[in-house]
């Protein structure tokens, strides 16, 4: 069912409709892979895919940034602490604090950020 997310209009073909959040991403090697659900003005939820070893480099938003794992266990760096995220927890990566995403596993998760 999924697969009926995959084009730029995710979220058009996304309303209304029972959808997996684990199946609407895939795997790439060597690779992190995004797709966006929704993109206002207002905000974005975007799905990550990491393969492992893949890293995000230290960066700070101007926005709070929330963090839900879905499959596997994320390893993050928030204000220089490292914290490990397994699957079906969530966590918020606080505006302008600097952060960094580093997989020893491969793992999904979705980003939300609200810009307010």
């Amino acid at each position: 069912m999924g697969k009926a997310c995959e084009n730029k209009s995710a979220l058009y073909s996304c309303i209304g409709k029972n959808q997996e959040l684990v199946s609407l991403i895939e795997y790439s090697n060597d690779s992190i892979v995004s797709k966006t659900i929704v993109d206002t003005p207002v905000g974005t939820i975007t799905l990550f895919a990491f393969d492992k070893g893949q890293k995000l480099s230290e960066h700070t938003a101007p926005y709070n940034a929330v963090v839900q794992v879905i499959e596997g266990t994320a390893k993050l760096t928030i204000g220089g602490k490292n914290v490990t995220v397994p699957a079906g927890h969530v966590i918020i990566m606080p505006a302008n604090v600097p952060h960094a995403v580093n997989a020893e596993e491969k793992f999904k998760m979705l980003l939300t950020m609200i810009r307010a």
